[in-house]
């Protein structure tokens, strides 16, 4: 198994968290992993990225140019990485932020409500966890449990109190593909 991805948006959409809580999982999984973080120096609303290796065996560089899987929180994430995608791999997206569909044909396309989604639940914050449960449902690097108990180690302490929140926001995302 190898799952070679990127997760893009702005700054604060919670971008390199997701991948995070990702390679930590593959962690807690035995698996190889790579978490490489890409951001300009705007505090909030700049471009951030991070690139994501999981896999059964040896990384070999965490400077990858085409994906397995292309996670795109915001417009421009998806004019620079839809053609990144390798032929069978997906491309998942957050509907509510994209004005121009992806339009590729040899891969999967995800566009799934997560913003909508996270205004439901009272909370924009975890739209990010939206995003990753429908990420997990859809490519099924790590099992859905083990992603739960890396939220408790990625999560900082203080912010504990919002793990229900965010194990609900992660389920809603699972429930988003099909």
């Amino acid at each position: 198994m190898r799952e070679e991805a990127i997760f893009s948006g702005f700054g604060g959409q919670g971008v390199l968290s997701m991948g995070m809580m990702l390679a930590y999982s593959g962690m807690l999984e035995n698996k190889e992993v790579c978490w490489f973080p890409s951001y300009g120096p705007e505090m909030r609303g700049g471009t951030a990225n991070c690139i994501v290796q999981v896999a059964d065996g040896l990384i070999s560089s965490p400077i990858i140019s085409q994906f397995d899987t292309v996670v795109a929180l915001n417009q421009p994430s998806v004019d620079k990485f839809e053609l990144k995608v390798k032929p069978g791999g997906a491309l998942i997206y957050d509907a509510a932020n994209i004005l121009t569909k992806p339009t590729r044909t040899d891969i999967s396309v995800f566009g799934i409500p997560a913003s909508d989604e996270a205004l439901k639940l009272k909370n924009l914050k975890v739209m990010n966890m939206i995003v990753l449960g429908a990420f997990i449902k859809a490519r099924k690097t790590v099992p859905s449990d083990t992603v739960i108990k890396a939220l408790f180690e990625v999560l900082p302490e203080r912010h504990h109190k919002l793990i229900p929140l965010n194990k609900e926001a992660f389920y809603v995302g699972m429930g988003l593909i099909d």
